[in-house]
């Protein structure tokens, strides 16, 4: 991509451009504020470095790039950490500057930006680059500071310390000096107080004088004064204050190189600089996302499926079209997506409400439709507590007799969530680029986006197949539960892998293998660091689809436990135990072969996590050793109708029986889904009363105090295989996950 580099003349912006190039992007432009007033060094801006602005306009010489440059007309209004547009803040003094560049170099797709630890500056150029259609580029966020700042010294950045405010910090001693002599000092300070060796927490801050792009000159600093802004006796503030400086030039070859980079620009622009003056327009022309407006097709009444779940804390409703009428994918998402949207009103709820949403849709050739039809539903500007997480994935829905999209929403009656949203391209994990985000945490349980093994800075598939995706799916999930203190080796309840049909089933076993392999080594990594943070052990649910996104092999879903710091009882085996035999229902009474249907997770008094699996060894027991299968061509075989009927009731029978033992009931469940392989050759219509009339009559035997309701409270998924293992070749696979309001 064609990228405008923000540069303060800090090291940080400096070193983000050689990284940006490094993964193939190109530079084209720089773009800078400054204050109004030329005499001012420092502005009270949470946003920009301003000191050494003074010597910011000689960079477009060294680099042989145009310079655009905006004063900073506003100040910090919104200070919220989400930014929307605000008349009179400085951000929009950025987007003045970055939309002239666009209309200036209409080429220009990304901006670069240094931030590494900053979710303020971070979520504002992402805001304003949204608004301009650009991409953020954010190669140093979350990046180790200690390992990034001998990065930048051994590839050359030449920068000096031009404000010092930090305990250790003496502007006498420490103004003016060069990274490479303050390094080992710095480090030091980090041992002794805690600071950020990279100046993260406004420690320090420099001036780059010269760097690898700066091809044509570098800078040398005459003559600087030394000015005290806080002579505090623990922290002094200082900052250098530039008088005299000049360029010294460098060889012709590397400006004859830098040309070659830049061809498309004009050469009478090479060097020069541009300062932006306001607009009329000012930050009335933001681009607002565009809303669903209802047309003709609206009007139409629709037979919609729809089911709920009954915990009132937290709970899932998924709808899927009855009558599509094969109208296409958009048409059908568009309906369903505004069916649950009228849903969420009907309660008193807003997209803004939603945690996380699984998209099923049945065309992966046709995922950028449903993207341009998904936001149009589902916008920032909705969600101002944070856009939900998401997994999209490619389900067998026709062949099962749903609609070409399948909907469902897991739902909060409060907005107490923590939404982790990057939509900067960067090293640190794949960036969500849309309204959906990265992981969504809610009381206590984190929900994260399906991670496909994206490598992060280009945001390409990882080469080598489907074990080297795994590998890399599970390092950007790692990354993402980081950002919440906790690691997907110790903190989750469950994984959900989804394989594409396309890996064979050795590739699907050495899944499973190197699954269990890296979150092992994870395990012993976090032991080895002292970490005493006692460990779940996961359930596992491996989902054989048609597509995945980008077409990947593999799509992880973790879902995490994030500790509150109080005790809690982990209970993570299989085996039962209670004090009274359980009840008899159906003809089933508790046998020592139920324990290999099971894995379950269970956080005594919070939640409940339940993967059931019937493998058909498993059939022939719970239909009392009749021969249930008649096996067909092609792989494919079906169950009569009586034998899939009492499956239904030994898998509601079995769920009950775990949640009672556990003091948990159907009224707590958040989510539960039944994964149906379509070789059972079972349409949804026929399975769907079976489950809903076993929840019934146990209901009447047990008298427990659930509503049944009109709505199921289960989905249905239809899957190619899903299971324990990677194999997939269970009959039925039920998922469960029980909260306690």
């Amino acid at each position: 991509m064609k990228v405008v580099a923000l540069v303060s003349g800090g090291k940080d912006s400096c070193y983000a451009m050689m990284k940006a190039i490094h993964y193939g992007h190109q530079i084209v432009a720089l773009a800078n504020l400054m204050p109004l007033d030329d005499s001012v060094d420092e502005l009270d801006s949470y946003m920009y470095q301003t000191v050494g602005h003074q010597i910011i306009v000689s960079y477009a010489e060294c680099m042989g790039l145009p310079l655009f440059r905006r004063r900073i007309q506003g100040s910090s209004r919104h200070q919220e950490l989400g930014y929307k547009a605000t008349q009179g803040d400085e951000v929009e003094d950025l987007f003045i500057l970055l939309r002239e560049v666009k209309r200036q170099i209409p080429s220009v797709g990304a901006v670069s930006s240094g931030a590494i630890a900053s979710d303020y500056q971070r979520l504002r150029v992402e805001s304003v680059c949204s608004r301009l259609g650009l991409v953020s580029l954010a190669y140093l966020w979350k990046q180790d500071q200690s390992l990034l700042l001998q990065e930048m010294i051994t590839n050359g950045i030449v920068a000096v310390t031009v404000k010092v405010a930090a305990m250790g910090l003496d502007p006498a001693k420490h103004l003016g000096k060069e990274l490479a002599f303050l390094n080992a000092y710095l480090h030091k300070l980090k041992e002794l107080y805690g600071i950020n060796v990279c100046g993260e927490g406004g420690e320090y801050e420099t001036l780059t004088l010269d760097c690898p792009l700066f091809s044509n000159a570098h800078i040398v600093l005459d003559e600087y004064q030394v000015v005290m802004h806080s002579s505090d006796s623990i922290a002094p503030v200082g900052i250098l204050h530039p008088l005299a400086f000049h360029l010294e030039n460098k060889a012709d070859v590397q400006y004859l190189k830098s040309q070659e980079k830049i061809h498309e620009i004009y050469t009478q622009n090479l060097g020069s600089v541009f300062e932006v003056q306001d607009s009329l327009e000012g930050c009335e022309t933001t681009c607002k996302p565009v809303g669903y407006r209802a047309g003709p097709a609206d009007s139409i009444e629709h037979t919609f499926n729809i089911s709920r779940t009954n915990n009132t804390g937290t709970f899932s409703i998924c709808c899927w079209l009855q009558d599509s009428c094969n109208a296409g994918l958009q048409e059908d998402l568009k309906i369903v997506l505004g069916k649950i949207e009228s849903k969420l009103s009907g309660l008193g709820f807003g997209w803004e409400n939603v945690l996380y949403i699984h998209l099923y849709i049945d065309d992966m050739n046709k995922f950028s439709e449903a993207n341009e039809t998904y936001v149009k539903f589902i916008t920032q500007d909705k969600c101002p507590f944070g856009v939900p997480s998401r997994s999209t994935v490619e389900m067998p829905l026709v062949e099962m007799g749903l609609s070409r999209a399948y909907i469902e929403v897991l739902v909060a009656d409060n907005k107490e969530k923590k939404v982790l949203h990057v939509q900067s391209i960067s090293c640190w994990a794949p960036s969500c680029i849309g309204p959906y985000s990265q992981a969504t945490l809610h009381k206590g349980i984190l929900h994260m986006a399906g991670q496909l093994g994206l490598d992060p800075p280009t945001m390409n598939l990882c080469k080598g197949g489907p074990g080297v995706e795994l590998k890399q799916a599970l390092e950007n999930s790692e990354a993402v539960a980081k950002c919440f203190n906790c690691s997907i080796s110790t903190s989750a309840i469950a994984f959900v892998i989804y394989c594409s049909k396309r890996i064979s089933s050795l590739e699907s076993l050495d899944i499973q293998e190197k699954q269990e392999t890296i979150l092992r080594q994870m395990k012993i990594s976090h032991l080895q660091e002292g970490d005493t943070i006692r460990a779940l052990d996961p359930l596992f649910l491996y989902v054989l689809v048609p597509d995945l996104p980008k077409r990947a092999c593999v799509e992880v879903k973790p879902i995490l436990y994030v500790e509150d710091g109080t005790d809690e009882e982990f209970e993570t085996i299989a085996e039962r135990s209670c004090s009274k035999p359980p009840p008899f229902y159906w003809g089933f009474k508790q046998e020592n072969w139920h324990d290999s249907c099971i894995q379950k997770c269970v956080i005594s008094g919070k939640i409940c996590a339940i993967i059931l699996s019937i493998t058909s060894e498993l059939v022939a027991k719970i239909c009392f050793d009749s021969v249930p299968a008649d096996y067909v061509n092609n792989d494919q075989y079906s169950i009569a109708k009586a034998h899939i009927e009492k499956i239904s009731k030994f898998c509601i029978y079995l769920l009950d029986q775990i949640m009672t033992d556990n003091d948990f009931t159907w009224e707590d469940i958040m989510s539960l889904r039944f994964y149906i392989p379509v070789r059972l050759q079972m349409s949804v219509q026929l399975l769907q009363p079976m489950l809903c009339n076993a929840l019934f009559e146990l209901l009447e035997m047990s008298e427990k105090k659930f509503k049944s309701g009109e709505e199921p409270i289960f989905n249905i998924v239809p899957v190619i295989g899903a299971g324990r293992s990677a194999s997939m070749d269970d009959v039925v696979t039920c998922e469960l996950m029980a909260r306690k309001s």
